[in-house]
């Protein structure tokens, strides 16, 4: 960890972190989760200029929910702005409203589940050969800090029930699985996390210097999220991790599983479950 200046995701540089897997990517069905927020606009960006130097194609997929956020007019303008760089936004409505968030304790929770709901419909009807697909995700190494902060809270430094037990060993088999870049599962499709290796002011300050649109509406429920809460405190305290440490740490005192432990995971259980 170190104090420092946010510095722009260079494309070079990122491109040479990522290099052995960008080489696998031709052929592929590249599948992008997008949702218009900054970790995914960047993710977008980035992969955008790869896709013409390494020769493979990019589908965007966005799924609309909270319906609060993605007004026609957001949808619009946001679809406005990459389509000038030749890429289009598949927005995938959801069959619910908002109301059902304020079910239950926690709203983000909520929304997870049904987003990743309404993606696994989508790959069902969608996908024909599981061994050509690679699904790409946009969590940054802040993400993954906070993740591994929320379960040293919850899950070392509390005293919890049976009930806390089990929700504290799920959330780390959720958890653990985003601390590894890249996933080939035993079904033949992939996992991408492209920023992983990245802090999240280094992606503000790509969006800045981009001129990245974002959605302006912020989320009704933001404050739902720990990480939000972290993050802000990161920022404040201009803090940089790095990810090969945070991945040690993680794996000594979280007892991190062996990417393996993933891999060997069937679609519907990985993607029903787990990712």
């Amino acid at each position: 960890m170190e104090k420092n200046m946010a510095n722009s995701i260079d494309y070079s540089t990122w491109k040479q972190d990522y290099s052995s897997t960008l080489d696998g990517l031709k052929g592929k069905r590249v599948f992008l989760l997008f949702s218009g927020g900054k970790d995914s606009s960047v993710c977008l960006h980035l992969l955008l200029k790869a896709a013409s130097e390494f020769g493979f194609s990019l589908e965007v997929h966005a799924g609309a929910f909270p319906v609060h956020r993605y007004t026609a007019s957001e949808k619009e303008r946001i679809s406005a702005y990459w389509h000038t760089r030749d890429a289009a936004i598949l927005w995938h409505d959801v069959a619910q409203d908002d109301a059902c968030l304020e079910v239950g304790d926690n709203p983000c929770s909520s929304c997870q589940k049904i987003r990743r709901q309404k993606l696994n419909a989508v790959l069902m009807k969608t996908v024909e050969e599981w061994s050509g697909l690679v699904v790409v995700v946009s969590y940054t190494l802040w993400d993954v800090v906070s993740y591994a902060a929320e379960y040293l809270f919850s899950g070392v430094f509390c005293k919890t029930d049976d009930r806390g037990s089990r929700e504290v060993q799920k959330r780390l088999v959720e958890t653990s699985q985003r601390f590894y870049p890249f996933l080939r599962m035993k079904e033949g499709y992939s996992v991408f996390r492209p920023l992983l290796r990245y802090n999240g002011c280094d992606v503000v300050k790509t969006v800045e210097e981009e001129s990245i649109p974002l959605l302006l509406r912020p989320c009704n429920y933001k404050d739902s999220r720990p990480k939000r809460t972290l993050e802000a405190y990161y920022a404040r305290m201009g803090l940089r991790f790095d990810y090969d440490l945070v991945f040690n740490f993680a794996r000594q005192t979280m007892g991190l599983p062996d990417v393996a432990a993933y891999a060997d995971m069937d679609k519907e259980k990985y993607l029903t479950k787990v990712f």
